[in-house]
């Protein structure tokens, strides 16, 4: 029972309440909509509260200490769970978790219980403009004629090098959308873009995780990022000040060819002046050897927890929501087609599949047979170490900080962090 609420009567507690701490600004209206729907069905109070973007971890700590706390929580892999396993109910007999297609979408520990329940399987690299690619296709000296020939690094650059130049030519400001390092948009670089070289390290070592990096593809990084910041929308002196949102645009209006970025940025795109069929994505190359065969990144970083921590009623209520949220006609629909998330439920058929160009050519990539990047950024060892390395990287896009600052703090950080993380 929470503190302070021993004299509440039990007909009172039996008809617990939802509270649900949402990770995604971007379907946060959406999250919304369907808790007013599950209460007019129910009667059960259900109330989303979503962090800003970039303050989960912060919002959820000054959340969990009050007394009327989220029942509801996520976590993005090993790494958060190892800070919340005591809030984290074990889900192994509920009905979420028997509607689950595979244990690869669950946080199982090693006695066999179950913290955490993935919702949704996502898929990012780099988002394209066909119509814009097929104007360049055309011009004269063009590198490629075709999206098939960029398979590498080397190639991808020398094309992104030459819209570059040719930019007045096709009408637009740039071949990158600006890479934008406020809080809004850094995570797509020094989370996203930085699984690349740890997934490379990763498979060159044969490992899942580790206490201490390397760093022996960051030579990789800095050429991608490189390419990024210099064949832009915008100079890099000018970053720190770009958001998300200006990314999302100048993609969406057709003032830049490439975006990184995933499936969930749909919602963003649609409805301007880049058309769904005009929408592509392509995995991130960095010049790693047998990447001519690498597919897109897939994965999640969005795993349900339960607050073990809140009444027995309140977990009932939330345990009953999540049921419904993915066996019932609303849920489904809502999860599918309104967030457009693929979800790894058998509750949910194929019949569900969200409306997303994007997520169509994930699944074109898929059927190509290239191997998938796994998300291996969940085993960083925490949001202080990101910071660190965002910071690097702003300050060398700036030329206020060379390169090997961002070494240091990829690299000196990680072995800081998870000694941090794991003291004691």
């Amino acid at each position: 029972m929470v503190a302070g609420l021993a004299a509440v009567p039990a007909s009172a507690e039996e008809t617990g309440k939802v509270y649900y701490l949402n990770f995604k600004p971007e379907q946060a209206e959406q999250w919304e909509d369907l808790a007013a729907a599950y209460t007019d069905e129910t009667g059960v109070e259900v109330t989303v509260v979503t962090a800003a973007s970039g303050t989960y971890e912060s919002t959820l700590k000054s959340e969990m200490a009050k007394s009327e706390a989220p029942t509801l929580f996520q976590v993005n892999g090993p790494v958060g769970l190892a800070t919340w396993k005591d809030y984290c109910l074990d889900l192994k007999d509920s009905e979420i978790y028997k509607n689950l297609k595979s244990d690869d979408f669950a946080l199982v520990n090693d006695d066999g219980s179950v913290s955490g329940i993935a919702y949704v399987i996502e898929t990012y690299g780099i988002i394209y403009n066909k119509a814009l690619m097929n104007a360049y296709f055309e011009t004269e000296g063009a590198v490629v004629t075709s999206m098939d020939e960029i398979n590498n690094f080397d190639t991808f650059k020398a094309v992104v090098e030459d819209i570059q130049a040719k930019k007045d030519d096709l009408g637009i400001l740039g071949a990158f959308t600006s890479a934008g390092m406020d809080s809004s948009s850094d995570w797509r670089f020094k989370t996203h873009l930085a699984n690349l070289p740890i997934y490379y390290e990763y498979q060159a070592d044969g490992i899942g995780s580790t206490d201490a990096i390397k760093g022996t593809y960051l030579d990789n990084y800095k050429a991608i990022w490189d390419l990024y910041i210099n064949n832009a929308t915008c100079e890099p002196t000018m970053l720190s000040g770009k958001t998300g949102e200006d990314a999302a645009s100048e993609f969406a209006l057709g003032e830049a060819v490439f975006y990184q970025n995933g499936t969930w940025a749909y919602g963003d795109i649609q409805g301007n002046e880049v058309a769904d069929e005009d929408l592509g994505m392509m995995p991130i190359y960095i010049g790693a050897e047998g990447e001519e065969n690498q597919g897109l990144c897939t994965g999640s970083e969005n795993y349900w927890c339960v607050n073990s921590k809140a009444s027995e009623a309140d977990i009932q209520a939330t345990l009953d929501f999540l049921n419904w949220v993915v066996t019932s006609e609303t849920g489904k629909t809502a999860l599918t087609q309104d967030m457009g998330f693929v979800t790894p439920f058998s509750s949910i058929g194929d019949e569900y599949a969200p409306a997303n160009p994007l997520v169509a050519a994930a699944n074109e990539d898929i059927a190509a047979g290239h191997t998938a990047v796994a998300w291996c950024f969940t085993t960083m060892p925490s949001e202080n170490w990101k910071n660190g390395v965002g910071s690097a990287l702003l300050e060398y896009a700036q030329g206020t900080g060379e390169w090997d600052g961002v070494v240091s703090a990829f690299v000196d950080g990680w072995a800081t962090e998870y000694a941090a993380a794991n003291e004691g």
